[in-house]
């Protein structure tokens, strides 16, 4: 048996069908917190899989719970082991399925078989692309929120005096949705004027401007931030159904003397407020620097009254915002190494120091009242105090051959 640490979010959605379970593998879940944790992405090796189970294809597997239910899963290609010339099943990343554990439910089993049948796709929760057609977006979206941010085209000036948009910012948006089903690619096919009214499954309501948006970040000097551009690349490394990945490159940029490079690796699980970050930063000439990450502080859509609750507490940056007609949102950054809180014109920001090539990890996340997911200020709160949990007290997961 091997016990290891692995970071997990996301959701548990059905499927039946029956399989004819060849050998299987018997996976053990522990959960040191009381508090309930619904829909978390349990994360095993694809490598372990293979030990346990050697020869297993990611198609003809089926992941059961203790009662024998079947569970949705996905396997990545993320850090690939191996090329698979044999076609043995050794050249995959990782696997991913969900549980929720109640509250005080200390540890969960499941099993993974080998199966004679293909196990059909399961449904789509997390979604990630490049849109090309809206000047360089970049979007992504699970089953409770969906975001976007900007490419160099929106940032390109409009040289040919055709009326183009123009917004220079790596500061991140939010997509507010009030269906669990994907709704990127439907939005972008209805255009721009569309997506900013709720037309029923929600709307692009969130200012980001020249802010950091919902999570953008910068260099802090304790005075003034120093911020890049729009994203220069883009490359998706896993794309659903439970778990997407993707990473954005932002060119090196000038932190009051520094050269300062940015690579940003969102993970985005289904059944989850928020996306887990990491960030790279690269620089030489000073050993650290700091970062900071940043909530828009006029965040709500144009032409809304606001009322806005800011909270500063330890590892948390948390915003509640009322709107006159639109709604409440909360916004919020879960660092775990802050160092500090601090504000510019634009933004509340939250700090950490960082080093070079080492990555930096932080979660964003938002909520809108009209989902459902969060209906205060202090449901959303709750929220917050349980993401900080999670992200202290990773599942412990281990992996044995069964029978």
């Amino acid at each position: 048996m091997r016990t290891y640490l692995l970071p997990l979010a996301a959701l548990l959605a059905g499927a039946a069908t029956q399989v004819q379970a060849a050998e299987l593998a018997r996976i053990t879940v522990s959960n040191d917190i009381e508090l309930a944790r619904p829909s978390e992405t349990i994360a095993i090796p694809w490598s372990e899989v293979n030990r346990v189970l050697p020869n297993a294809l990611i198609q003809k597997i089926a992941v059961k719970d203790s009662k024998g239910n079947l569970l949705p899963y996905q396997v990545s290609n993320v850090a690939p082991q191996a090329k698979d010339p044999k076609n043995i099943g050794i050249a995959y990343g990782e696997l991913y399925f969900q549980h929720s554990f109640a509250a005080g439910e200390k540890q969960a089993s499941f099993t993974i078989e080998k199966t004679d049948t293909v196990t059909a796709p399961f449904p789509q929760q997390t979604f990630a692309r490049y849109v090309p057609e809206r000047l360089d977006d970049f979007a992504w979206e699970n089953d409770h929120i969906g975001h976007r941010t900007y490419g160099p085209a929106l940032a390109a000036p409009d040289t040919a005096k055709v009326g183009k948009e123009v917004l220079e910012t790596s500061g991140l948006d939010i997509w507010f949705k009030r269906v669990s089903y994907p709704i990127v690619d439907r939005w972008y096919n209805k255009g721009h004027d569309h997506y900013h009214h709720d037309e029923g499954e929600g709307m692009d309501m969130y200012n980001v401007g020249k802010s950091r948006g919902a999570g953008g970040t910068g260099i802090w000097d304790g005075k003034q931030l120093y911020v890049g551009r729009n994203y220069a690349s883009w490359k998706v490394l896993a794309n659903g159904p439970i778990r997407s990945i993707f990473e954005l490159n932002y060119d090196a940029w000038d932190a009051n003397g520094v050269k300062v490079s940015e690579v940003k690796r969102f993970t985005v699980d289904a059944g989850q407020d928020f996306d887990t970050m990491d960030s790279t930063f690269t620089f030489s000439g000073a050993q650290t620097l700091n970062v900071a990450v940043g909530l828009n502080k006029k965040p709500a859509d144009k032409g809304e009254k606001e009322q806005i609750e800011v909270g500063r507490q330890g590892v948390a940056l948390t915003q509640w915002v009322t709107q006159a007609t639109k709604g409440a949102f909360g916004t919020a950054i879960v660092l775990p190494g802050a160092s500090g809180i601090a504000e510019d014109t634009w933004n509340e920001l939250i700090v950490a120091t960082v080093e070079s090539g080492k990555p930096l990890r932080y979660y964003i996340g938002a909520a809108w009242d009209r989902a459902g997911y969060a209906k205060s200020a202090a449901e959303w709160q709750e929220k917050v105090k349980l993401m900080t949990a999670r992200a202290a007290h990773p599942l412990k997961v281990s992996i044995a051959a069964g029978q």
